[in-house]
């Protein structure tokens, strides 16, 4: 990696600590951020420098694009990788990186921008002949709109916001007389997330089952997919717990997939990792493109565990001008992989957040056992960022034996000083349902014990 030799990491926790290993395997240097609230944050000590960029609330810090864009500078990076969340798909941060001649690690500006639109990557998606949801054919101006709607697809239907995604901004209408209310709710809680309110609408198909395929694309044409992940155990819209492959699709079904993911990569020129989500209509043993996330993912260590891949390597390989390191041939996928991810939160109160010191923490190990984790004995978990304090990654020769496995990791995870989502997963994965693999994005709402 000739032009690349240091990279700022422009997040924090364990996404943070992930980057900065696969740097370190590459032989790069690296520079962590952080905010006030974060000192005692494990990234801050494993990386080769640290500046503080600002105080604990994120628009303050880790959004601040001006003052990340200043530290790189100062520490003569070559690169910034965002993560997750925070600045990640952002295009305009992207632009900027590219305007001050340093690499951003991610795809260009013009891709962020071309799947950021969650109605534009739907128009894209249907040229291509690839099936979306029915729904609106752009944004909402009224929520008149959504009721006409309902007269041609029929209820239930899904409010969505057009910039984003992550569960914010989602509101699921079961009648004509619900519609102005979550109507209001779902632009809102857009508008405060994304900065922009605007909202479209999908059918909402009950029996379904949300499968993501991961893609990597460099810069000389080549693109190729890692498989698929079952992302169907969800809370609000909001991840649990993901597995890999998905148990209920047959080969031929994942074959159209992968191709569907792959051909909108290489429509819009992609570059870089990315996941393509799509909705698996059980019934009609059908998909429909949902939207791209333009990159890396939370579950991205479930992929990563099947087929040996470091897709962070890759990532930072790509954006170096460098040839993927594998090809569609290298790619076989073996055995059955789980994440859980452990949040501090209180599932006895509503999965309310938990922040607060934590007094012991012992990690499980063994054979096929992974964690990323930024947390340890004596750290406080803040209040200002998202939950999760760990992902628990498992993989085994098949399911049965991946959930024995993340059974037995989870009754040796310790961790005390504040509530966790531990003893939930236990419970989750001890369901009959779960392991038989007979459930939907409703299932957890509807038939595992009640959601707040």
């Amino acid at each position: 990696m000739n032009n690349i030799r240091r990279v700022l990491v422009a997040n924090r926790g364990e996404i943070a600590l992930r980057v900065i290993r696969a740097c370190k395997e590459l032989g790069l240097e690296t520079v962590a951020i952080y905010s006030e609230g974060d000192k005692g944050c494990r990234h801050v000590r494993m990386a080769d420098r640290a500046v503080c960029i600002g105080p604990a609330p994120a628009t303050r810090s880790y959004l601040n694009k001006e003052a990340i864009l200043a530290v790189a500078k100062l520490t003569n990076a070559d690169a910034i990788h965002p993560g997750y969340g925070f600045l990640a798909e952002n295009s305009t941060f992207a632009e900027a990186c590219a305007n001050n001649g340093i690499h951003f690690v991610g795809p260009s500006a013009e891709a962020i921008r071309a799947m950021g639109d969650k109605v534009k990557a739907r128009q894209i998606a249907a040229r291509l002949g690839i099936s979306v949801i029915p729904g609106s054919e752009g944004g909402l101006g009224n929520w008149d709109e959504v009721i006409e709607i309902a007269r041609q697809v029929g209820y239930p239907l899904l409010l969505k916001a057009a910039a984003g995604g992550g569960g914010r901004g989602m509101q699921v209408v079961n009648s004509d007389g619900e519609v102005k209310d979550a109507f209001i709710r779902a632009r809102a809680e857009a508008g405060a997330a994304f900065s922009n309110d605007l909202l479209y609408v999908e059918k909402y198909i009950e029996n379904a089952r949300h499968v993501e395929v991961q893609i990597l694309a460099d810069q000389h044409g080549n693109v190729v997919h890692l498989g698929e992940r079952d992302c169907t155990i969800q809370r609000r819209h909001q991840k649990l717990l993901e597995e890999a492959p998905c148990p209920v699709i047959s080969p031929e079904l994942r074959d159209r997939l992968t191709a569907a993911a792959v051909s909108i990569a290489r429509h819009i020129g992609y570059t870089s990792a990315g996941t393509v989500e799509f909705l698996v209509d059980l019934d009609q043993e059908n998909f429909y493109f949902m939207e791209m996330n333009t990159r890396i993912q939370v579950e991205h260590p479930v992929t990563e565990m099947l087929t040996g891949v470091d897709i962070v390597q890759e990532q930072l390989r790509i954006v170096a001008g460098e040839p993927l390191s594998i090809t569609q041939a290298d790619i076989q996928p073996r055995g059955h992989a789980i994440e859980c991810r452990i949040n501090a939160e209180d599932p006895q109160n509503g999965f309310q957040p938990t922040p607060g010191l934590i007094t012991r923490f012992l990690p499980p190990g063994g054979m096929g056992v992974r964690l990323d984790s930024h947390c340890y004995a004596g750290y406080t978990v803040p209040p200002y960022y998202d939950s999760l304090v760990a992902k628990l990654i498992v993989v085994a020769n098949d399911r049965h034996q991946a959930i024995r496995r993340m059974l037995r990791a989870l009754q040796e995870f310790e961790i005390e000083g504040i509530p966790t989502t531990i003893s939930f997963h236990q419970q989750l994965l001890l369901n009959e349902d779960f392991q038989a693999g007979t459930f939907n994005t409703r299932w957890l709402e509807n038939r595992f014990g009640k959601e707040e």
